[in-house]
């Protein structure tokens, strides 16, 4: 597997492409397009797998799958702006997910949420967190927020939609919990395909095809955000653009909630991408 691993990520930036394409390809023939959904969150990464799934279907003459964007609460409005002007552009079914039984109890961030106030579904949910206080505080970003308000979101979306295969934009380097996932991987909670197009790239690789191919990008990478999380825990890595930083030798995700970092294997054992 590291062998492989290595060799796919040493390829040139078209055949990683390709790659791509063909993973997109097997699973549009598996599952169709009303059964395959793509995660799209207006960052870089999956508008890039956004990108790819419209060529691939494009040269195929396969209908594009719908869009599936998690609003936990705490979205930036760049990244508001761009999903509009990319839903627009390219003409995209998308299906914002999100979980309004948790987020309905709070008027702002920090706002604590009563666990006997949520249905049973989401008391259900708290409950596999071993989380036994009476009340929580309305923060996306925290452990039991954002099983919540991303993976519990998620996962009524796949149930209510009755999607068979979710394809999502993560890398191979982006984060080590994510080092040994393959490009089809089950998942059994909701029972799912994850579909992981992009393994195989780079940071540097993403924004060689954003630049080559002129692909729109949120405008916050320009200030200097490198990755994107939820706005009230999200900082800038530095005042130059994300793509003249130093990514080879510097952390990508640096700038995100550091809680969550340190949490994510079980975040991912619970479901999250």
């Amino acid at each position: 597997m590291q062998n492989d691993t290595e060799k796919l990520m040493g390829l040139s930036l078209e055949e990683k492409i390709g790659h791509s394409k063909k993973i997109i390809k097997e699973a549009l023939d598996r599952f169709g397009s009303d059964k395959l959904a793509i995660a799209w969150t207006g960052g870089k990464d999956s508008t890039t797998l956004t990108w790819l799934f419209r060529e691939t279907c494009r040269e195929t003459g396969a209908r594009m799958p719908r869009c599936m964007f998690i609003d936990e609460g705490d979205v930036f409005d760049e990244i508001w702006d761009i999903f509009e002007k990319i839903k627009k552009e390219w003409k995209l079914d998308v299906v914002i997910a999100k979980n309004t039984d948790v987020s309905d109890k709070a008027e702002k961030l920090g706002d604590m949420i009563k666990v006997s106030s949520l249905n049973k579904r989401n008391r259900d949910e708290i409950a596999k967190l071993e989380y036994e206080e009476e009340e929580f505080p309305f923060a996306p970003e925290s452990f039991i927020g954002n099983h919540l308000m991303k993976t519990v979101a998620m996962n009524m979306f796949l149930e209510d939609n009755k999607i068979e295969a979710l394809s999502t934009a993560i890398r191979w380097d982006e984060q080590t919990a994510r080092v040994a996932e393959t490009f089809f991987s089950p998942r059994e909670t909701p029972p799912h395909i994850r579909v992981q197009g992009i393994l195989h790239f780079k940071e540097r690789d993403i924004w060689d095809i954003i630049h080559k191919y002129k692909l729109p990008f949120c405008e916050l990478y320009k200030q200097g955000y490198r990755s994107l999380g939820a706005r009230s825990t999200t900082h800038k890595n530095s005042d130059i653009p994300a793509w003249e930083q130093d990514l080879e030798n510097t952390t990508e995700r640096a700038g995100r909630g550091q809680g969550k970092e340190e949490v994510m294997d079980k975040l991912r054992s619970l479901g999250y991408m």
